[in-house]
């Protein structure tokens, strides 16, 4: 029975209509059997639309490999192993597999990104944030990051960990045309407010920062670079992007369900010893106990497909995303970085304006089948959130399907029907279905190997590197 809202309750922050469909879903079952059933029939509804008749081009999102997603369903998943690993530093007896499992994790996370540590118990890139900012400021210092309407990202803003440990937030000078730091004014003002920790989060990520220069500048104060790679981080371990360590980082987090193409949770790798301390106790006992076993080994597994795959897939995802904003451009969609070649990334920006924006034009490519997500480009304002000029892209998964650049050709003229031809977006969607029925297994992987004529070495050369 639904339950009446108390007199002076706040409203549910969640769409109204959408939990009214709820209720009255369940209050339709006739047992808790049938609340089940109608739970798994809304995954299957949504695994056929989206696993099987979608273009998704979400940049936040990949699919995992089968073994990945078998993994997530593990046994192993409903043991618990609180502490580090090692039998002495566990709270419960019985992990010795448990440990097997971890030790290999963090192992194959270490060859992954070239790193002397790292850490496997992230349930999210966020978490991974909030534990830097949890070891390495105190409340009240001064801290740089992104803002929003040019690529930055709420972790690292007033909303989000940072705002929560209570730091003061200045803005990273970026310059809106060449979408990168402006680093003439950032030599100017870091010395002036003299950062604790500089923070490069963007979640509108198309090309490197000058991290060499940008260490030199704040190593003066004895500050630190905090790259936050929750959309690079696969790229960064195929090769296909800068290497933060290598270059001035002190510390790389990052979401591994991006273009790592692991489960949903967060990585964190570093080089410095002396942070060993504050970074893994930051995590435990501060902000993980029992961190999902299951997903451990499935996070292992995606690394070991990084080392075997990674430099391939990566590689193809950029070009890919190159592809499709040139194919976009020349249809009369307006895309970010033209003059840079669109993007260095898995990201396309588009300038969706005159077609209505970002919410408007996500709305109608959904009804034909094409997922994106509305963005904030530069030019807006904070406040613009719900109703952006922009539309993010993203190319991690169209490339493990198989696909290269003249699929994006296909996926910019489908998109240039909906918003330039204005042609009906049903109409539209049952070619799109067509089309993307024809793309159903997930390559760079050990269970499918590489997509037919795709060229790069194979998985018994690629371990070593």
């Amino acid at each position: 029975m639904a339950t009446a809202r108390a007199q002076g309750e706040p409203p549910e922050v969640h769409d109204p209509a959408a939990l009214a469909q709820a209720r009255a879903v369940l209050e339709a079952c006739g047992s808790p059997r049938e609340m089940q059933e109608a739970v798994l029939a809304a995954v299957t509804r949504n695994e056929e639309w989206r696993g099987r008749r979608c273009l998704n081009l979400l940049a936040p999102e990949a699919p995992t490999s089968p073994t990945v997603r078998a993994l997530l369903s593990a046994e192993v998943g409903t043991r618990a192993a609180e502490g580090h690993i090692g039998a002495v530093h566990r709270w419960f007896a019985g992990t010795r597999h448990i440990d097997e499992i971890e030790a290999l994790c963090v192992e194959l996370l270490k060859r992954a990104f070239r790193a002397r540590y790292a850490e496997h118990r992230l349930t999210a890139g966020m978490v991974g944030n909030l534990a830097v900012y949890a070891a390495l400021t105190q409340p009240g210092d001064v801290v740089m990051s992104v803002a929003q309407p040019v690529g930055g990202h709420s972790s690292n803003r007033a909303d989000g960990p940072a705002g929560v440990r209570g730091l003061q937030i200045v803005d990273v000078p970026f310059d809106p045309v060449e979408l990168e730091v402006d680093l003439e004014q950032f030599r100017k003002l870091a010395p002036r407010v003299r950062p604790r920790l500089v923070a490069l989060g963007l979640s509108m990520t198309l090309f490197p920062f000058p991290l060499p220069a940008m260490r030199e500048i704040v190593a003066d104060w004895g500050g630190r670079i905090f790259f936050d790679g929750a959309h690079q981080l696969g790229l960064i371990a195929g090769g296909q992007f800068q290497d933060p360590l290598r270059e001035g980082a002190a510390v790389l987090t990052g979401s591994a369900g991006k273009t790592f193409s692991g489960p949903q949770s967060g990585i964190m790798v570093w080089d410095d010893p002396a942070l060993t301390g504050p970074l893994t106790h930051a995590v435990f006992p501060v902000l993980a106990a029992t961190h999902q076993v299951n997903r451990v080994a499935a996070l292992a597994v995606a690394a070991a497909e990084m080392l075997a795959f990674g430099e391939g897939y990566m590689a193809q995802i950029v070009r890919n995303a190159r592809a499709l904003g040139a194919a976009l451009s020349r249809r009369g969609i307006s895309v970010l970085g033209a003059h840079k070649g669109y993007t260095a990334t898995h990201q396309v920006i588009a300038d969706v304006r005159r077609f209505g924006g970002g919410l408007d034009v996500a709305r109608r490519l959904e009804q034909a089948h094409i997922i994106t997500n509305k963005n904030l480009i530069p030019g807006d304002r904070p406040e613009d959130w719900d109703r952006p000029s922009g539309l993010r892209l993203g190319t991690i998964e169209v490339t493990r399907l198989g696909m290269r650049e003249a699929e994006m050709e296909t996926i910019a003229a489908f998109m240039a029907r909906v918003l330039v031809e204005r042609e009906s977006p049903e109409a539209v969607g049952q070619d799109v279905v067509a089309f993307r029925l024809g793309y159903q297994t997930l390559y760079y992987c050990f269970d499918h190997g590489l997509p037919p004529g795709a060229g790069q070495r194979g998985e018994h050369e690629a371990t070593t590197r």
